[in-house]
């Protein structure tokens, strides 16, 4: 099984790689973020990467994920234009996962995510285009498709292609972000052999296993409103969850938060004429109209220390969003036609926000303090977050989180 799964066996000397060091060169391109977004040539990139193949793991999650590679790589990138966009750097842990094993001999699909560093950012009066990236530090996702050209050799070069995205998280507007669609060869230097003998290889002694949890949460998050009210404001956040642990791996549940938005009780409690001329009532009660209350269901996957989460959610209560919404489709129009909006065009509240509004979503990385390989009663982590109404940012969190799991069978 192993030895198609990018563990590069060297079969004349009957044994496995442990760790890799990959070199990757990649080009493409950028997608403009924005009206008149500058002007970019090729985009470059140099990524290196440290990383272990798990063949030797003999962890639940290794075994039931099909021994996924995991590291960590160092992004170098030329966006294309020096003096609009600067230059970036990455840091970026991943797991990379064999897509049908059963089919194809080393075909992999990875996902990483961390953090970028910019050299350029947005300035009204002197890189007012680059709407893309305000901050110098960011959000940084990879997603990417490899095939090895040769993978029974020591160098497997590899050939990739995918996507991969930069945006602040809401910390500072206008935060349009950078999506870059990359192809580029890479080489990975296979080392550190274990024997055959030592070869984790399927087992029986896995059986399968389940047990329920109870999850608690408290998060800070960091936002700010909208490009003309551009101070970062807390947001405090609540979870609550329940559900399925299934083989050491795979976390399933369903949950509920509350949320409190500082910069949305400011903004009810300032002196301004959107909120008086339009929702007048929100003035009787800032704290309560400033609250967001949701559902969601939650994955997880499990992995020793380390847990990567995606919610999708409902929002059931956020009563703001609709002067939010108005604020930011406003600015975007003035940016756009470089003229105020027109009554309709402010006013309107279409299907788009309806959608926006109503569906949430989480996405990040937890780290445990006691590892999940094995059921425990009880355990703690630390988690950063990225939040969203829809696809479009809405906060960036840090939270702290106590996990109590119980039933085991």
């Amino acid at each position: 099984m192993f030895q198609n799964s990018g563990k590069a066996q060297d079969q004349s000397k009957n044994h496995l790689y442990s760790r890799f060091f990959t070199t990757e060169l990649n080009a493409g391109v950028t997608s403009p973020s924005n009206y008149k977004f500058p002007e970019t040539d090729l985009q470059k990139s140099l990524y290196l990467s440290l990383g272990n193949t798990n063949a030797d793991n003999e962890d639940e999650w290794a075994y039931r994920l099909n021994r996924p590679k995991t590291g960590v790589s160092l992004g170098l990138i030329d966006l294309g234009n020096p003096e609009a966009l600067g230059y970036g750097i990455s840091v970026l842990p991943f797991a990379e996962f064999q897509l049908l094993p059963e089919t194809f001999n080393d075909l992999n699909v990875q996902v990483g995510t961390g953090a970028s560093y910019f050299t350029e950012t947005y300035d009204l009066e002197t890189n007012k285009y680059n709407r893309a990236i305000s901050t110098h530090l960011n959000w940084n996702f990879k997603l990417f498709m490899y095939y090895g050209l040769t993978p029974n050799s020591k160098v497997n070069w590899r050939l990739g292609l995918g996507y991969i995205h930069n945006s602040n998280g809401h910390t500072r507007l206008p935060n349009q972000g950078l999506n870059s669609f990359m192809g580029g060869i890479s080489a990975q230097l296979n080392y550190a052999t274990i024997e055959e003998s030592q070869k984790q290889t399927d087992s029986t002694s896995f059986k399968r296993s389940t047990y329920n949890y109870l999850n608690a949460e408290t998060g800070l998050g960091i936002r700010v409103l909208a490009p003309l009210f551009n101070t970062q404001k807390p947001v405090y956040n609540l979870n609550l969850a329940y559900g399925k642990v299934i083989n050491n791996t795979f976390k399933i549940g369903v949950g509920a938060y509350y949320r409190y938005y500082k910069d949305y009780q400011d903004f009810i409690e300032s002196d301004n004429r959107l909120t008086q001329e339009n929702y007048p009532e929100f003035k009787n009660n800032p704290y309560g109209y400033a609250t967001n209350l949701g559902v969601f269901g939650s994955g997880e996957l499990l992995m020793n220390h380390v847990g990567f989460e995606v919610n999708v959610g409902l929002n059931i209560y956020k009563p703001f969003y609709a002067l939010d919404y108005r604020i930011n489709k406003s600015y975007s129009y003035i940016i756009q036609y470089e003229e105020p909006p027109t009554e309709l065009a402010y006013k309107n509240l279409d299907w788009y926000y309806e959608f926006k509004r109503t569906v949430s979503a989480r996405m990040g990385l937890k780290y445990y303090l006691w590892s999940t390989a094995k059921p425990r009663r009880n355990n703690v982590y630390l988690g950063g977050h990225i939040n969203a109404n829809l696809g479009q940012a809405d906060f960036t969190e840090i939270s702290l989180g106590y996990v109590y799991n119980f039933n085991f069978k």
